[in-house]
């Protein structure tokens, strides 16, 4: 994996914290295996819950016996739904993206009906985690099978129904129009004027987030406060949504995200098993502890993606797109969990992705299946519009025999153009994508890669070279939150922190955006070492704890730096404006006198000066301090940002296709993002290719696949394919800077770029190699069998020849 960025040239001033390469401060105790991983916490008296979940999709619970699994060696207690239903509430959306959406009762613990293989039917409580597990073989269940609803076409149809007492399978339908917007015209008049009119339906199929730790959670009641430790994103909006469903009182509730091993969204939630922990930990009063297999958490933790996307796309002749029109069918499964229905509405204002469209119309509508409930996955409904929007470009691309890249250009947003209002009511606010496209097509060769491939056309190679484009930008930052209320969301997206200066002339920096896998400790550590010119190791972040760090919205959305790192910057301003008239006073000048620079307060045109470090401790003595100055430099600040950002890039795929057997194979990738101002590469790289990995992975290898009962098939990593570093391919990566204007470090968000962007560029790539023998799709993920039948099915309409 190679970086063309120089690294000498990353610090945009000096010695700068901001652009240098740092080493990340968790990785020692991460890769020592110092860590605490929430399974590794041991409470005096804990006991260990183990869950027993159904084996059928859809089925009436009409027998529970548990009387046996009582007895078992080591077992404290046995629930089951009937024991709960009285105090668990159902589990919190907290989107409900229309009036009159249908949102089921979510129970963490069924009472009488199952709807998703691996919904969670009894708790058994004992005093060792293997003992636990014995126990549920003890227990009798009999179910009454019921109609299953799988196929995401036919349940939008409401034939049999997944929830009888909502009497559809539809929980709501969002649409927008650019027309009724202002943000555009009629799209029916752009289709019915067109002169080229490319209509496509694509499948994203389901994904399961894979992290790396599995789910845990262990809840200690003994104290006059809960606390809660989980694996989680979210332990602010964990606790809020706990105390709400439950209706306990929340500042008797302290949640903890300790080392938490990857999330990539699947970890932004409030789970059953988080709840049922804590209600079974407060029956018992004992410390009690969950933590789930790894099967499990592919049965049972929410999946990602899972949509049906239907394009017209209307152009002139001359490649100039005139309008879209997108009707999406989007499998929320059996329950509406934390943010599903609103994960594909994210994705309505990127369709549009970087083209100047006349006209747009998305309709998005959501429905039950008997399946694992859907929720955020990296990227969180952006990907699902890139993949489509790159898709259409490329079959118009064909449809006009132009170029993908010619295409491209033709209809993208020029760089003097921004800021720039979308046919989507989105104001991207800077760009440059004739720069990052111009880079990636120099480091990709792709006109030598083109002549190739028409050579291998040309001498019919059994392996065949196919070249994918992939040209993107994406909202993140999720944070404005008057944007969010006017999409109904539940909560705000602003975010907190504060800097405590400490006598010592140390820092202690308190963050509401809790990592878990990022790299905060080391990107905070930076930004406040550059505004207050103290040294990067004197500088501790302390984050994901309700206790220690009482204000925040936690990491999803590419938000951590975009507004979590914008408020440290705020809050680290603060405290040198707090300090200069205490500076001032210890040197006899007025504050007006006085710069700031590297830690020291200077008076202008004099030698005069005193450290930050010095007004620190003169502070903690109190004993010269001018009039009316309280004796504390700590400061706080929250931020609520004006816009989102917006990070794009130009992705270069070229793929070798065996024709004899289906076997695709990575020959280069190249990738240019723009992600603004870069405070630490050495992390934006460490984004940029795990990000490339998962949308690689979607592409070629990723999918949940059921059986016609509802049965998760892919349920352990044996059949679900996770690409490994043999699998993948050298990365040439670098970077364009264009900054963010919204903020004053010119930042925009890195952290979904490479899955958002990888996919399309992946898919093309592949068709690119294979059209010219009449394939016209291959459905991800694009595995050898299918791109071979694809290639069989294609000769055979051709008459057998190829």
């Amino acid at each position: 994996m190679t970086s063309t960025a120089d690294p000498a040239t990353d610090a945009r001033a000096g010695d700068s914290e901001l652009g240098r390469a740092r080493r990340r401060k968790e990785d020692e105790h991460l890769i020592t295996g110092r860590t605490r991983w929430t399974d590794n916490i041991v409470l005096p008296g804990m006991v260990h819950a183990a869950i027993l979940r159904s084996p059928v999709a859809h089925a009436r619970i009409t027998g529970l016996d548990v009387s046996e699994a009582r007895t078992m060696p080591g077992v404290v207690a046995v629930y089951t739904g009937a024991d709960l239903a009285e105090e668990q509430g159902s589990l919190p959306c907290a989107w409900p993206i229309t009036e009159d959406m249908k949102t089921p009762n979510a129970p963490a613990l069924a009472v009488d009906t199952v709807r998703f293989a691996g919904e969670a039917v009894a708790v058994v409580v004992a005093r060792s985690p293997y003992e636990a597990h014995d126990a549920l073989d003890a227990i009798d269940v009999d179910y009454e099978d019921l109609p299953v609803v799988l196929d995401l076409e036919a349940a939008a149809r409401d034939g049999e129904l997944v929830h009888p007492d909502l009497g559809t399978n539809v929980s709501a339908t969002w649409v927008f129009d650019s027309a009724e917007a202002g943000s555009g015209g009629n799209v029916e008049d752009a289709i019915r004027d067109a002169e080229v009119v490319v209509e496509r339906t694509f499948r994203q199929q389901r994904l399961i987030p894979a992290f790396m730790e599995p789910r845990s959670v262990v809840v200690d009641p003994t104290a006059s406060q809960i606390t809660m430790w989980s694996a989680t994103q979210v332990p602010h909006v964990l606790k809020l949504m706990l105390a709400m469903t439950l209706g306990l009182p929340e500042h008797k509730l302290r949640v903890i995200a300790p080392d938490v091993g990857g999330g990539f969204g699947g970890k932004l939630q409030v789970t059953p098993e988080e709840v049922l922990t804590l209600l079974i930990a407060r029956r018992l009063h004992k410390p009690v502890k969950y933590t789930e297999t790894r099967s499990e958490s592919m049965l049972a933790a929410h999946h990602g993606r899972d949509q049906v996307q239907k394009l017209t796309l209307a152009a002139r002749r001359d490649g100039t797109v005139t309008g879209l029109k997108v009707e999406l069918l989007a499998d929320m499964g059996a329950y509406l969990r934390l943010v599903t229905p609103g994960v594909p509405i994210l994705g309505a204002f990127m369709f549009n992705g970087i083209y100047k469209f006349g006209s747009y119309h998305f309709s998005c509508t959501n429905v039950f299946t008997n399946k694992v409930p859907t929720d955020a996955y990296r990227g969180a409904g952006r990907p699902e519009a890139t993949f489509a929007i790159e898709r259409i470009m490329d079959e118009l691309a064909v449809e006009l025999s132009m170029d993908p890249l010619e295409i491209r250009e033709k209809n993208w947003i020029r760089h003097e153009e921004f800021p720039f209002d979308t046919v989507a009511g989105l104001t991207y606010d800077s760009g440059n994508y004739e720069a990052a496209t111009a880079k990636a097509r120099e480091l990709f060769d792709y006109d030598a890669l083109r002549r190739e491939q028409a050579e291998r056309r040309e001498r019919h190679d059994p392996v065949q070279l196919g070249i994918g484009v992939s040209t993107f930008t994406e909202m993140c930052g999720l944070a404005p939150s008057r944007v969010l209320g006017s999409l109904s969301y539940g909560a705000g997206g602003w975010e907190h922190a504060a800097v405590r200066m400490l006598p010592t002339g140390k820092v202690e920096v308190v963050t509401g955006s809790s990592a878990h896998g990022q790299g905060h400790e080391t990107a905070w550590s930076q930004i406040v070492a550059d505004r207050l010119g103290i040294p990067f190791d004197d500088i501790e972040i302390l984050h994901g704890d309700t206790q220690s760090s009482p204000r925040g919205l936690d990491t999803y959305g590419s938000r951590s730096l975009a507004v979590g790192g914008i408020a440290v910057v705020k809050a680290a301003e603060k405290v040198v404006a707090k300090a200069r008239p205490i500076a001032a006073h210890l040197l006899e000048c007025s504050e007006d006198d006085l710069d700031f620079e590297a830690g020291q307060f200077r008076v202008k045109g004099t030698a005069k000066s005193v450290g930050l470090t010095d007004v620190a401790l003169a502070v903690f003595a109190a004993h010269d301090l001018p009039e009316g100055i309280e004796p504390n430099l700590d400061s706080e600040a929250t931020y609520d940002p004006d816009n989102f950002s917006f990070p794009h890039g130009t992705h270069l795929c070229a793929i070798e296709i065996d024709t004899e057997t289906g076997h695709a194979r990575i020959r280069k990738y190249v990738c240019v993002d723009d992600v603004g101002h870069v405070v630490n590469p050495l992390i934006v790289e460490g984004q940029v290719h795990g990000g490339l990995a998962q949308g690689i992975a979607q592409a070629l290898y990723e999918e949940a696949v059921h059986d016609e009962s509802g049965t998760l098939l892919s349920s352990s990593f044996a059949e679900y394919l996770l690409p490994t570093a043999v699998d993948l391919p050298p990365f040439v990566t670098d970077r364009t800077d264009t900054p963010a204007p919204g903020n004053p470090l010119g930042v925009k968000g890195v952290g979904e770029a490479g899955t958002i962007a990888s996919t399309p560029a992946v898919v093309n790539a592949v068709l690119d190699a294979v059209r010219q023998f009449g394939v016209t799709d291959v459905e991800m993920p694009c595995t050898p069998m299918r791109i071979w039948h694809a290639l069989r099915d294609a000769q055979n309409a051709r008459g057998g020849t190829k």
